[in-house]
């Protein structure tokens, strides 16, 4: 194995047969056939058609686009169609800064195939001159990748939040992180994907941040998602994100990107270049 074979996890090619999600004239999404199939049933909101799903034209502004919407989506969930239901909001539209044209439950986005955000932290500890890493154990009775290697707070970025609030929110929840802490992250950079899985098409855009923790913090699991945390050194990390896939499978190139810049992965590595490039593929 080797750590490039993490970001192969992470890639996928978009099935041929998924048709874009088009709303107000824009592409925001791609949509499988059997969701497509589903959302045929509701003809006053989605025009399905061969080559592409729409937003009918009736539903304009992010009001009455998003109402008809949930409500759709709040049907099929009653049937057994859209599971893992969360009450959280995602924005819907094209680009991080662009203005969003409608948001969705957050257990729909990858069955609309739309591009999600999320908040990955990077917690350390310095001891002398080495680096130590806080990781957490994800629970095994969560539904996605269960008792998998997790980053010490990770989150997908609901509507109305920014980021660092959202990151504080997850400090607290995760970890039982005291908020003034958990704003001394500092954001170093972003990992981009796409990946289709059983829950539908990832499209994720994940910021990472770093944070350096002092000695005398010790992570608590709070709200159930967590098993247990664990201070590795970095050598240890890197042999598991390199010779295993014990990491979930976005969180191996989030610990990879930090041992890139804390110069624990240099050009000696034969892959490092491609590493690199991986970040953004």
């Amino acid at each position: 194995m080797s750590f490039l074979d993490r970001f192969r996890a992470c890639s996928s090619p978009v099935p041929e047969d998924w048709r874009p999600w088009i709303v107000a004239g824009e592409t925001v999404g791609l949509v499988g056939p059997a969701f497509a199939d589903a959302l045929a049933a509701y003809p006053e909101t989605f025009v399905v058609g061969p080559g592409a799903v729409r937003l009918h034209d009736r539903l304009d502004g992010f009001a009455a686009r998003t109402a008809a919407v949930d409500a759709v989506l709040r049907d099929l969930h009653a049937k057994g169609v859209v599971p893992g239901w969360r009450e959280e909001p995602y924005r819907v539209g094209n680009g991080w800064h662009a203005r969003p044209l409608l948001q969705v439950e957050r257990a729909a986005v990858p069955l609309l195939g739309v591009v999600a955000y999320g908040i990955h932290v990077n917690g350390y500890v310095r001891d002398g001159d080495s680096i130590r890493m806080w990781l957490a154990r994800r629970s095994r009775t969560k539904t996605l990748d269960p008792g998998k290697l997790d980053q010490l707070v990770a989150g997908g970025q609901p509507a109305g939040l920014s980021l660092m609030d959202n990151l504080v929110k997850e400090a607290d929840e995760e970890a039982g992180m005291p908020a003034p802490l958990a704003r001394r992250a500092v954001p170093t950079g972003a990992i981009t994907y796409t990946l289709a899985r059983r829950e539908g098409l990832r499209r994720d855009v994940v910021f990472i941040y770093d944070l350096d923790l002092p000695a005398d913090f010790a992570p608590q699991p709070r709200d159930g998602e967590v098993e247990s945390f664990h201070l590795w050194p970095l050598d240890k990390v890197a042999e598991v994100a390199r010779d295993s896939d014990d990491f979930k499978f976005n969180c191996a190139p989030v610990a990879i990107h930090f041992l890139v810049r804390h110069g624990f992965i240099g050009p000696d590595e034969p892959d490092y270049l491609e590493i690199l490039a991986a970040f953004r593929r």
